[in-house]
Parts: structure tokens; C-alpha cells; sequence
């Protein structure tokens, strides 16, 4: 249950989040850096632990398929947020959202207690923004308590959805491939549809950009002392 676990800290991150977005509302530059940063933890989690076990699972058909649904459910969800407006559809999209972070981190797992601790610290970023953008969208249309409490009502959804992935680790290894290249998809749709593109939004410079690399870096050096 080492994936339920580690699903705990993304989602006492959102809390977090929502929290310090009740508070105080961060700089654009500070998100769009932090943003940069967790796009950088996340690519580097799915280049290095992900990728090669799709690689070498041995089956090019399931690689296909696991990967060909992971982008249609991510391009999905993209255009339901697209088509439906207002805060239950805001809330839907980011819930479905969440669950699948937390799915992908339990698949994760599934490949091996190392690739699921550099998942967790990737997406731990990944949702603390999100927590916080959340939030100060929603403190728009209602009250801060409340703004706050929604947020940290869809926090669950990441460990549920991490419990759902279990049952992935009883199939045959080929099952397990097509999941994991559906999860590799959905991590690499995250980084470039979602973290940069919303970064890219917000006020720019060489040093906010550096901060894909760093948080690259970082992980690969992570990766290294785990080693």
C-alpha cells in the first residue's frame, strides 16, 4: 500500500495550497517559475522511470493502445473544459483531473517503489499549483471558507485514485505495459498542455524558463542519490 501512502503528500499539498491561496494570492512570476520548475520534476519522472519500462515491456500493441487512450481521455477532458463553463464544470474537469494523477502515481508504483517516490515529489508540485490557482479562481464565485473547502474536498480524489491503480498489479505484464503507456501519456499531456502552456500565460523571462531545467536536474540528481 506504499502507493497510498505517497498519495497522501500531493494531497495534503492541495491543502496546502488552498490554503496559502486563501491567504494570499502568490505573484504571477512565482507561479510561472514554479510552474516551469514542476513541469521539469514531472518530464524527467516520466522520461526516466516511466519510459523504460514502456520500452521494455515486450509489447508494441499494448504500447499503442495504453498510449492511444491516455492521449484521447487527456484530449477529452481538454475539450469538455473547452465546452462547459462555469464552477461545476471547473470542478469536474479538476477532479477528473486529479483522479488521473492519482492513478498514474499508483501505476507508477506498480513499476517499482523507486519510480513512484520521484512520481509523488513531481506531482507534489504539480498539484500545489494547481491547488493554488484552484483556489483563487474559485474565490471569485463564493466565500474564502468555501473556496477553500472545495479544494480540499477534490484533494481526495488523488488517493482514491491511486487505490483504483492497484488492482492493475495483479494483471499480466502486458496489461501492466498498456497502463503504464497510458499513464506515460497522460504525464507528458500535463506537462506540455497544461503546466507550460498555463506558465507561458504569465510574465516571462530566461530565469522563470530555467526552472524547467532545474527542476529536471534536480530530479536526475535525486534519481542519482536514490541509485
Amino acid at each position: 500500500m506504499a502507493a497510498l501512502k505517497f498519495s497522501l503528500i500531493p494531497m495534503l499539498a492541495i491543502m496546502i495550497g488552498a490554503l496559502i491561496a486563501g491567504w494570499r494570492t502568490p505573484g504571477e512570476k512565482l507561479v510561472a517559475a514554479m510552474q516551469h520548475l514542476a513541469a521539469g520534476v514531472v518530464f524527467a519522472a516520466a522520461a526516466t522511470e516511466i519510459l523504460p519500462l514502456v520500452k521494455h515491456g515486450g509489447s508494441p500493441t499494448a504500447t499503442l493502445i495504453g498510449g492511444a487512450l491516455g492521449v484521447t481521455v487527456m484530449l477529452g477532458l481538454k475539450a469538455a473544459e473547452n465546452r462547459f463553463e462555469g464552477p461545476v464544470a471547473l470542478l469536474a474537469a479538476i477532479g477528473l483531473d486529479l483522479a488521473i494523477d492519482g492513478l498514474v502515481l499508483g501505476l507508477a508504483f506498480i513499476a517499482g517503489e523507486k519510480a513512484g517516490t520521484l512520481l509523488a515529489v513531481a506531482l507534489t508540485l504539480e498539484v500545489l499549483f494547481l491547488a493554488l490557482t484552484l483556489t483563487n479562481d474559485l474565490t471569485r464565485r463564493y466565500r474564502k471558507v468555501k473556496a477553500i473547502g472545495l479544494t480540499c474536498v477534490l484533494a481526495l480524489l488523488v488517493p482514491i485514485g491511486a487505490l483504483v491503480a492497484q488492482p492493475v498489479a495483479l494483471l499480466t505484464p502486458v496489461w501492466i505495459t498498456g497502463f503504464l503507456s497510458f499513464g506515460l501519456m497522460a504525464l507528458l499531456y500535463l506537462v506540455t498542455e497544461e503546466l507550460l502552456v498555463e506558465a507561458h500565460e504569465k510574465p516571462d523571462s530566461p530565469l522563470i524558463s530555467a526552472m524547467f531545467f532545474v527542476g529536471f536536474l534536480a530530479l536526475l540528481l535525486i534519481e542519482e542519490i536514490m541509485a
